[in-house]
C-alpha cells in the first residue's frame, strides 16, 4: 500500500511539472524571438558588408594617396615602411569597430565589458603580455628607423630581406624564398646590412717566392679595366698586400667596398678577374691544404 501511494505521488509530481513546462512554453512569444533573430542576423550581414566596403575602400584610398609620392624623391624603403604601417593600423581599427558593432547588435553590453578594468587587467596580465610587448617594441623599431622594407637584415638566426614591418610582427624573406614572421618582442639585435657600404676581402693565395710587385701591377691593371664599368662599387679597391694566412701560406689581399647587399657578387667578379690575369701572367694561385679553411 505505501508503494502505491508513493507511485501515485510521483505520477502527480511529474504531471504537474509537465503541465508547468507546457504553460511556460506556451507563453513564449516565438514569433517575436524569430523576428529578433532574423533582424539581428540581417543587421550583422549589413554591418559586415559595410565594414568590408570600408576596409577595401580605405586601403584603396591609402594606397592611392601614397602612390602620388612613389615616384618622388621622398619615396624609398622608409616610405614603403610607413605605408605598410598605416595599412596595418587601419586594418586593426576597422576590425576593432566591427567587433564592437557586432557585439552591440547582439545585445552584449560592450560598454560594461570595457568598464571592467579589473577583468581587462587580469586578461592583460595573464595572456596579453606578449602582444603588448610586440606592439611596444614594434613602435620603437619603426620610430628609430632600425629597419625598413627592402633592407637586407639579420635578426637573430634569420637573415634576408624585409618585406613588411608591423606593430606586432616583422616579415623577412630568406634567400631561399621562405617568409618568416618574427614577433617584434623577439627582435633584440638588428644587423642592418643595407645602411652603410659593405666591404669584402678578396684573397689571392700565392707562393712565398712570388714577386709582390708583379702581383700589384696585375691587380691595378684589372682594377683599371673593371672599376669604370662596375656600378656596385662605392670606391676604388684598396690593395692591402701580402699577409700570412691561417693555413701557413701567404695571401695577397684586396679590399673592395660595394653597395649594401652586392659585396659578395663584387668580390666574386674581382676574384675571377684577378685569378685569370695572374694565371695568364704565369703566376700560380695556390689553394689551401685539404681540410683547411681559408681566412
Amino acid at each position: 500500500m505505501p508503494y502505491l501511494l508513493s507511485a501515485k505521488t510521483t505520477s502527480q509530481s511529474v504531471s504537474s511539472t509537465v503541465t508547468q513546462a507546457n504553460h511556460w512554453f506556451s507563453n513564449i512569444n516565438w514569433a517575436s524571438i524569430q523576428a529578433t533573430i532574423i533582424n539581428r542576423a540581417i543587421l550583422i550581414v549589413i554591418a559586415s558588408i559595410l565594414f568590408f566596403i570600408l576596409n577595401r575602400g580605405g586601403k584603396y584610398l591609402i594606397r592611392r594617396v601614397f602612390s602620388h609620392y612613389e615616384n618622388s624623391q621622398l619615396a624609398g624603403s622608409r616610405f614603403a615602411t610607413v605605408k605598410m604601417l598605416v595599412l596595418n593600423i587601419f586594418s586593426y581599427v576597422v576590425i576593432f569597430f566591427y567587433i564592437y558593432t557586432a557585439l552591440s547588435i547582439l545585445g552584449i553590453p560592450v560598454g560594461t565589458l570595457l568598464a571592467g578594468a579589473g577583468i581587462v587587467g587580469i586578461a592583460v596580465g595573464l595572456g596579453a603580455q606578449g602582444f603588448i610587448s610586440d606592439i611596444v617594441n614594434g613602435f620603437f623599431i619603426i620610430l628609430e628607423g632600425q629597419l625598413d622594407v627592402g633592407d637586407s637584415v639579420q635578426l637573430g638566426q634569420i637573415s634576408g630581406s624585409v618585406q613588411a614591418v608591423g606593430l606586432r610582427t616583422t616579415q623577412v624573406v630568406s634567400a631561399d624564398g621562405t617568409l618568416n614572421y618574427i614577433p617584434n618582442r623577439n627582435i633584440t639585435i638588428v644587423r642592418n646590412l643595407s645602411r652603410n657600404a659593405m666591404t669584402a676581402i678578396v684573397d689571392l693565395p700565392v707562393a712565398s717566392d712570388t714577386d709582390s710587385g708583379t702581383i700589384e701591377r696585375i691587380v691595378k691593371k684589372v682594377n683599371a679595366e673593371l672599376v669604370p664599368n662596375d656600378k656596385d662599387l662605392t670606391k676604388a679597391p684598396e690593395i692591402v698586400g701580402l699577409v700570412p694566412s691561417q693555413w701557413g701560406g701567404l695571401v695577397y689581399q684586396v679590399r673592395v667596398t660595394a653597395k649594401p647587399g652586392t659585396q659578395s657578387a663584387v668580390r666574386a667578379r674581382f676574384l675571377t678577374a684577378y685569378v685569370d690575369a695572374l694565371r695568364d701572367a704565369g703566376i700560380t694561385v695556390r689553394t689551401a691544404p685539404t681540410g683547411t679553411k681559408l681566412p
